[in-house]
């Protein structure tokens, strides 16, 4: 009879139902470690109850909104490996000031970070035991129609480390025989958004007919319209690592990028696709170049398909396994 396998528990603040980068990591980390451990995948971690024993390991999401399962999981198992992987706003805010992210950052035996610009915001101390762990995704190649239309993505819920404000005002700017048209993704979380939709969705031709808002889209549809787009836009503020980024790039799809660290980490420092963060104007131009000047958006692509070993599959799965070994192990 074999033995039991270890169990790992992965705490995520958002599920299946969020649809978003946090669950969409929490669910391919458990995909990975499933061959070797028994996984649990949850929002919460309230401690071991009777005839139920604690995990051998805890995965936690988010420094700052898991800081409760990461707290009572160092107070009951206190010799068990805790990992806290940092996923933008706790690594890019919360670790400065809020107590409780800070209190997690010290819980930990290893600190994950999702790109490599992202040790930088630790102390020496907490680096010393950070990873960088790239997220991946599975090619799918591109699929986009010859058109008269330069065809752009925007993906992701509409909040303010987002900012996708900026990627509409950016629309406004393009002067009017302009071919892009820009479609987005992702649920308005605030009504200030949900305005501003149906406000440039009033406006008169061209501006009116520029820009599509499609709301929440099931993952592998949201792939689609990726892989079927000449570029990704991402207009944030703030990120750990955006796995909107890694679909594009994997689907061979070249991104326009706001000049932040987060997006820095996963583009690298040479990246040409860059606009600083909440310039509508330069994002303007920026698109306006892409959809004109066919060497230029073939060098973002080069530049991205440079970049594309680092989110293939196998190196995240060996990364994710390596990383619960090494807590696992005996010291």
């Amino acid at each position: 009879m074999r033995p039991p396998k270890p169990t790992v528990a992965i705490i995520s603040p958002a599920l299946r139902k969020a649809n978003n980068g946090n669950w969409q990591t929490a669910h391919r980390w458990s995909r990975f470690l499933r061959a070797g451990y028994d996984v649990t995948l949850a929002s919460e971690w309230a401690g071991p109850t009777a005839g139920d024993l604690a995990p051998a390991c805890l995965i936690a999401l988010h420094a700052r909104r898991s800081a409760d399962a990461v707290a009572r999981f160092a107070d009951a198992c206190p010799k068990r490996p805790l990992i806290v992987v940092l996923t933008g706003t706790d690594l890019y805010r919360d670790i400065r000031s809020d107590p409780a992210a800070q209190r997690s950052l010290e819980l930990a035996t290893y600190l994950v970070v999702l790109q490599d610009e992202g040790p930088f915001e630790l102390s020496t101390a907490h680096r010393g035991k950070c990873r960088v762990i790239y997220q991946s995704a599975i090619a799918c190649h591109s699929h986009a129609v010859d058109s008269e239309y330069f065809d752009v993505v925007l993906v992701g819920h509409m909040r303010p480390e987002k900012d996708p404000l900026t990627a509409m005002r950016s629309l406004a700017l393009l002067p009017d025989d302009s071919r892009i048209r820009m479609t987005h993704v992702g649920g308005a979380l605030d009504d200030e958004y949900l305005r501003a939709v149906q406000a440039l969705q009033a406006q008169t031709w061209p501006l009116g007919e520029r820009y599509s808002w499609l709301a929440n889209l099931p993952h592998a549809e949201t792939r689609r319209r990726i892989a079927g787009a000449k570029a990704l836009v991402i207009s944030s503020v703030m990120e750990g690592g955006a796995n909107v980024i890694v679909e594009a790039i994997t689907s061979g799809v070249p991104v326009l990028a706001s000049r932040i660290p987060g997006n820095i980490g996963m583009l690298g420092r040479d990246y040409e696709g860059y606009f600083p963060p909440g310039d509508a104007a330069q994002l303007a131009e920026l698109l306006q170049r892409a959809s004109q000047d066919i060497g230029f958006l073939t060098r973002l692509r080069q530049q991205c398909a440079q970049r594309a070993p680092l989110f293939a599959p196998a190196r995240e799965r060996a990364e994710v396994i390596k990383l619960v070994a090494d807590a696992l192990r005996p010291t």
